[in-house]
């Protein structure tokens, strides 16, 4: 079984740019996003990835991914997904021995912009850059499975959480 680990943090500043790798575009959505297992379709620069995710313990859970054909996940985000679609440029910085994913949304989530840091263990040290704000692990409001029914761009309307 995979396990990622993951903390999560808003972005205070654009600083960040200056030490992008790389970016892919990334398009998803979901068949099936439950708390206690989500099942994605991940199509990123002609790449295609079917992943399944268990719950969130503090910042883990049980991640499998399988790659598919990129043709059957285009028709299953036309298609079979849930709205709306995840839609976002995700770039990658070098900082201090680890790569930071940030995450710059579009569409019905646009501007949120979030960062990402993959640890090997729930203890691992890591150096925050200067550009983090906020942590938001543990949030349900900024996963991408939440992002679907609840978009960042309804959050200040009425009704909206």
């Amino acid at each position: 079984m995979g396990i990622e680990i993951e903390r999560k943090f808003l972005v205070a500043s654009g600083d960040w740019h200056e030490g992008t790798a790389s970016s892919s575009e990334i398009r998803q959505g979901f068949l099936n996003t439950e708390p206690e297992r989500t099942v994605r379709i991940r199509l990123a620069d002609g790449d295609a990835q079917l992943t399944i995710k268990g719950i969130t313990v503090g910042a883990q859970r049980a991640e499998y991914e399988y790659p598919i054909p990129p043709g059957d996940a285009a028709e299953m985000l036309d298609g079979l997904c849930q709205r709306a679609l995840i839609e976002k440029t995700r770039y990658r910085v070098p900082h201090a021995g680890h790569t930071w994913e940030i995450d710059v949304f579009y569409g019905a989530n646009a501007g949120l912009v979030v960062a990402e840091i993959e640890l090997a263990s729930a203890e691992e040290a890591f150096e925050l850059p200067g550009w983090i704000g906020a942590e938001v692990t543990g949030d349900p409001r900024y996963y991408n499975a939440s992002l679907v029914h609840h978009p960042y761009s309804d959050w200040g309307k009425p009704g909206a959480r």
